[in-house]
């Protein structure tokens, strides 16, 4: 069994005394591992980061086998960003959800296509953050955990909108919330697309998304725990936000 590809690496952990198991997402096979051997040495250190292009190729007896990689550079990312620690941040966590949430072996090439459009925004130094909120987005879409947001969920009401279920994941107008509005997520304005963003309502809707990574899909995969790069993202973003700024966030019931 043999194919050919380029994917961005998602996660290298050392295999044997020399040999690295990778993660790789390529546009037609989808979150595939495999071994490459030397993969623990100096020679692949500045390859084998996460966020890097490679050539693939991928052997195996057997198609259900783990099988083995040989790889060659087509683009560093992290080196890039090493000097900016909201960005490496940033990169490091959509790796490692694209690594936490996909299937194995199952094409997703539109959210394929998204996070490579998305990191080469954030090697580029662009408006990164708001671009990245809207990944998480689509992620929780593309995972069959989708938020509606485009009407009232009480009163159908397509204006006014303030507040997110965390049971439905539906928008809630403020007349439509009444007294259930303190259970309620705070819906920022970013989240509906609606003019340009503050870093304190982008923190806000990583609020709203991370409430849905967490209590919807990673129970879904089993109920692990979202990967620490995606918290380490929102500290360092959070850090950056006067806590004025923000809006008292839902009890989640």
């Amino acid at each position: 069994m043999e194919w050919r590809d380029q994917g961005v690496l998602l996660s290298m952990r050392p295999h044997g005394e020399s040999s690295a198991i990778i993660e790789v997402l390529t546009p037609s096979r989808g979150r595939h591992a495999g071994v490459v051997r030397g993969g623990g040495g100096r020679r692949f250190a500045p390859i084998l980061q996460p966020g890097a292009q490679l050539s693939l190729v991928w052997r195996a007896r057997l198609e259900d086998q783990l099988g083995t990689f040989a790889v060659e550079p087509l683009r560093a990312r992290a080196p890039l960003v090493l000097g900016d620690r909201a960005a490496l941040a940033g990169l490091s966590s959509v790796c490692a959800l694209l690594a936490f949430a996909l299937p194995e072996r199952a094409p997703h090439v539109a959210m394929y296509d998204l996070s490579i459009a998305l990191l080469d925004l954030i090697v580029a130094g662009g408006d990164w953050q708001a671009a990245y909120l809207r990944w998480e987005l689509t992620l929780l879409e593309d995972m069959g955990f989708g938020l509606d947001l485009s009407r009232c969920a009480v009163t159908g009401e397509r204006e006014n909108l303030a507040y997110v279920s965390p049971r439905s994941g539906r928008a809630v107008s403020v007349a439509g919330a009444g007294e259930w509005a303190p259970r309620l997520l705070p819906l920022p304005a970013c989240l509906l697309g609606q003019g340009p963003a503050s870093l304190a309502d982008l923190v806000q809707g990583l609020a709203v998304t991370g409430y849905f990574l967490e209590h919807r899909l990673a129970p879904a995969l089993g109920d692990r725990p979202l990967p620490e790069a995606r918290r380490r993202l929102v500290d360092i973003l959070s850090r950056g936000v006067n806590p004025s700024e923000v809006s008292p966030s839902g009890d989640g019931q």
